[in-house]
C-alpha cells in the first residue's frame, strides 16, 4: 500500500510557521501608514491650494493701491521757466479707486468657498488613497496565500507523479497521466511567475502611496452603512460646495451693477512771477478735489450677459450635484453587489471543499481496505487546493469592494 511522503506536509508547515512569525515581522502599524499617507505630496498640493484660496479671499476685500502723480501744468516750451507764465504750476496728486463693497465681499466669498470645496476634495482624495492602501495590502495577502497554495499544489503533483509511476510499474495503463501531470505542473509554474509579477506591481503601488513596502497585515474591514443621505458621499459633498461657489459668482455678477467709487486730491503750487513785463503775479497754492463713480451705462452688453452666465454656471453646478448623487449611490450599490456576490461564491466554494473532503474520506477508507488506488485521493486534495485559491481570490474581491464602498462615504 502506498504511504504519502513526509514532504507533502511541508507547504502546510510553512504556512503555519509564517502565521506564527507574522506578527513579529510587522514594521509599520496601519495608523502609522495612514499618517504617512496623510503627508502624500498629492494631498499637500491640494492643501496648499486651499491656503492660496483663503489668502485670495483676504486680498479680495482690500482696496487697490492709490495712484500718486507728480507733474507740471502749462509749462512753456519756447521759454521754459516757472515764473514767466501765469498758468504754470507744479502739482502733486493722489487718486484712490474704491470698488463697491458688495463686489469685493462677493469675490472674497467665492475664494473662501473654493477653499472649502477644495478641502472637501482633499478629504475625498485622502479617502481614495486610503482605500488604495488597504487594497494593496489586501492584494499582498491574497498573493501570499495563493503562492503558498500553488507551492502546496506543486508538491501534491510531485506526490501524484510518484503514485502514477508506481501504478505504471505494477502494469496499469496510466502512462498518459504523467503527461497530464507535467502540463498541470507547468501551469502551476506559470501561476507562480504571474503571482511574482503581481507582487512587484503591488510593492510599486505601496511605494507610491507611503514611500516604502511595509510588512503590515491587511486590515479587517467592515462595511460602513449608508444612511440614505446623499450628503454622506464625498462626491456629493464636493458637488454641493461647488454650488456655493457658483452662488458667490452670481452675487459677484449682480454687484457689478453697483457703482465703483473713486476720490482724488491734487495740490498745485505757482511760483511768483519774475517781474518782467507780463510776468508780474504773486505766487499761490491751491487744492483741487473730485469724487468719481461709475454708471452701468453699458449694462446690457456687459453686466447682463455676465449675470446670465453666472446663473447658468449655478444651474450647471446644481445639475452636477444631482449627477454626483446618482453616481455615488450607484457606485455604492455596485460595490455592495460585488461584496455580496463574493460572499456567496466563497460559500459555494466551501461547500465544494466539504463535498470533496467527504469523497476523499470515503476513498481513503476504501483504499485502506485494500481496494482501489491512492491517486484519486491526491486528485481530491489537489482540487481542494484549487478551490482554496479561488476562495482567497474571492476574499480579496470582497474586501476590495468593502474598501471602495467605505471610501465613498464621509467618515469625519
Amino acid at each position: 500500500m502506498y504511504k504519502p511522503p513526509i514532504y507533502s506536509l511541508r507547504p502546510a508547515l510553512t504556512a503555519l510557521v509564517l502565521a506564527t512569525l507574522g506578527p513579529s515581522a510587522i514594521a509599520q502599524s496601519m495608523d502609522e501608514l495612514e499618517a504617512r499617507l496623510f503627508d502624500h505630496p498629492a494631498l499637500d498640493a491640494m492643501r496648499y491650494g486651499s491656503d492660496a484660496a483663503r489668502e485670495r479671499a483676504q486680498a479680495a476685500t482690500g482696496l487697490p493701491d492709490p495712484v500718486v502723480s507728480l507733474g507740471i501744468n502749462n509749462f512753456p516750451i519756447f521759454d521754459p521757466s516757472f515764473d514767466t507764465f501765469l498758468p504754470t504750476n507744479k502739482a502733486i496728486g493722489i487718486r484712490q479707486q474704491i470698488p463697491n463693497r458688495a463686489g469685493r465681499e462677493a469675490r472674497s466669498a467665492e475664494a473662501l468657498r473654493r477653499a472649502v470645496q477644495n478641502d472637501a476634495a482633499t478629504d475625498m482624495r485622502f479617502a481614495e488613497l486610503r482605500a488604495a492602501l488597504q487594497i494593496a495590502l489586501i492584494e499582498k495577502r491574497r498573493i501570499e496565500a495563493q503562492r503558498i497554495l500553488a507551492e502546496e499544489r506543486d508538491a501534491k503533483y510531485a506526490e501524484l507523479e510518484e503514485i502514477v509511476q508506481t501504478e505504471i510499474d505494477s502494469g496499469r495503463p496510466v502512462v498518459f497521466r504523467l503527461a497530464e501531470i507535467d502540463v498541470e505542473r507547468a501551469e502551476v509554474a506559470r501561476t507562480l511567475a504571474e503571482l511574482e509579477g503581481q507582487l512587484s506591481q503591488v510593492d510599486a503601488q505601496l511605494i507610491d502611496l507611503v514611500g516604502l513596502v511595509p510588512a503590515t497585515p491587511a486590515p479587517a474591514l467592515t462595511v460602513l452603512d449608508w444612511n440614505g443621505d446623499a450628503q454622506a458621499f464625498h462626491l456629493v459633498r464636493v458637488a454641493d460646495k461647488a454650488i456655493d461657489v457658483a452662488d458667490a459668482g452670481v452675487d459677484q455678477a449682480e454687484a457689478d451693477y453697483q457703482p465703483n467709487w473713486g476720490a482724488q486730491l491734487t495740490y498745485q503750487q505757482r511760483d511768483q512771477g519774475s517781474g518782467a513785463p507780463g510776468s508780474t503775479f504773486a505766487g499761490d497754492d491751491w487744492v483741487s478735489g473730485a469724487v468719481t463713480f461709475t454708471i452701468p451705462l453699458w449694462a446690457e452688453s456687459r453686466q447682463a450677459p455676465a449675470l446670465r452666465a453666472a446663473k447658468a454656471d449655478r444651474e450647471a453646478a446644481r445639475a452636477r450635484y444631482m449627477a454626483a448623487a446618482r453616481t455615488a449611490s450607484a457606485q455604492y450599490a455596485a460595490f455592495d453587489a460585488t461584496r455580496r456576490a463574493a460572499d456567496e461564491s466563497i460559500a459555494v466554494f466551501q461547500q465544494k471543499i466539504d463535498a470533496i473532503a467527504d469523497q476523499v474520506a470515503a476513498q481513503l477508507t476504501t483504499y485502506e481496505s485494500g481496494i482501489g488506488d491512492y491517486s484519486p485521493i491526491i486528485d481530491g486534495e489537489i482540487a481542494t487546493i484549487a478551490l482554496r485559491a479561488q476562495i482567497a481570490l474571492e476574499q480579496s474581491r470582497r474586501d476590495n469592494a468593502i474598501a471602495r464602498m467605505n471610501a465613498l462615504l464621509v467618515t469625519r
